[in-house]
């Protein structure tokens, strides 16, 4: 062999070794042409299996984030909420009013100002309802199990009730591409073409769920933090309010 053609022979060689370093070093594809090279593999999936996998991944995760809107029953709620088996915590606004929402178990706690509790009571500005909207300012309002409040917001909380409606697209599945999200390589599935709903998968690691868009226009949602553990801390005394009765209606 020549000189020459063992130069040749020795950049080939290097050229392959560095290729085959970027690609399973940091998941980068600048020596491939397959979208798929260096990734979880799931791209290469159809739709139906996509969606099953990424379901199966976001229930087999302790924790989550979750931000964006929902609409429903004719009203927008934005959210940032953390999210656990046992419980979960954040914020939800709607119709201009913010409020916290936090579960440890089966308890509920709804913390909002006084102006908030004043709407919810739609009673006028009498005193008496004055006075009991500022009891409740800027407290953790123990909410009761049989309040319809009760049932309306704990969803907000569950991980497993929210994922369990949200991840599913309606109508004929089918994949839209490679995308990225947040700086991660997504695959893209669609209900219907889109009208049944959008649903980028990570590509990277575990198949999470990283954004959805709703069918419908029904809301827009991000998903992160997956598996990063918090905790949830029950209120001390001096920060909670027992009503000890149904709540203002909300």
């Amino acid at each position: 062999m020549t000189a020459i053609a063992q130069g040749r022979t020795r950049r080939t060689g290097l050229l392959g070794a560095m290729c085959a370093l970027v690609v399973t070093g940091t998941g980068l594809t600048g020596c491939s042409d397959d979208p798929d090279a260096g990734t979880n593999g799931v791209g290469k999936l159809s739709a139906a299996q996509i969606q099953t996998k990424t379901k199966a991944a976001a229930e087999s995760a302790d924790t989550v984030r979750l931000s964006g809107n929902v609409v429903t029953s004719g009203r927008t709620y934005t959210l940032d909420m953390r999210l656990k088996a046992d419980g979960g915590s954040g914020s939800v606004t709607t119709e201009g009013a913010t409020f916290r929402l936090l579960r440890i178990g089966e308890q509920l706690y709804l913390k909002a100002d006084a102006d908030f509790w004043g709407q919810q009571d739609g009673k006028g500005d009498s005193d008496t309802d004055t006075a009991a909207a500022d009891k409740l300012d800027d407290k953790f309002v123990k909410v009761p199990q049989g309040d319809p409040s009760y049932k309306k917001f704990s969803g907000f909380t569950d991980k497993d009730v929210l994922l369990a409606g949200l991840l599913t697209l309606h109508g004929e599945l089918s994949t839209d591409g490679h995308h990225e999200q947040s700086g991660t390589r997504t695959i893209r599935i669609t209900g219907d073409e889109g009208s049944g709903g959008r649903l980028d998968v990570s590509l990277e690691g575990e198949p999470y769920p990283l954004r959805l868009e709703r069918a419908g226009g029904a809301g827009t949602l991000t998903f992160s933090g997956w598996g990063k553990s918090f905790s949830l801390k029950e209120p001390g005394k001096d920060e909670t309010v027992d009503y000890g009765k149904q709540l203002p209606s909300s």
